[in-house]
């Protein structure tokens, strides 16, 4: 079984729960840690496969923003502040990206 790539944060709980979860359900996973950043490719990957619905606007990161750094384009903003990104999101061997925290896009990965 090809190994899934997931992005988020090593310390975040739902990175960690999703994580826990996939390897429970035999995949490998490999943790990317945003933190520190994100490959620009990967921004406009998401961004064509998500939107800028892939902003978390409820995050203590988006809450300290000014108005005039909000009103920057998603990828700006995402190459900027890599934890505005919802997470996690999961890579997968077929090039398919899977936002996790949607329960039933993940569904499928977490039956085997």
């Amino acid at each position: 079984m090809a190994a899934i790539t997931l992005y988020g944060l090593k310390n975040c709980d739902r990175s960690r729960a999703v994580r826990k979860a996939l390897q429970e359900a035999g995949h490998e996973v490999v943790l990317v840690d945003i933190a520190s950043g994100c490959d620009p490719a990967f921004i406009d990957r998401l961004l064509a496969r998500f939107g800028d619905t892939v902003l978390n606007r409820r995050s203590t990161t988006w809450r300290q923003l000014s108005a005039a750094e909000r009103a920057r384009p998603a990828a700006a903003l995402l190459a900027a502040h890599p934890k505005l990104m919802r997470r996690p999101v999961l890579a997968l061997a077929d090039g398919r990206l899977v936002a996790g925290w949607d329960r039933e896009a993940l569904a499928p990965l977490l039956r085997g």
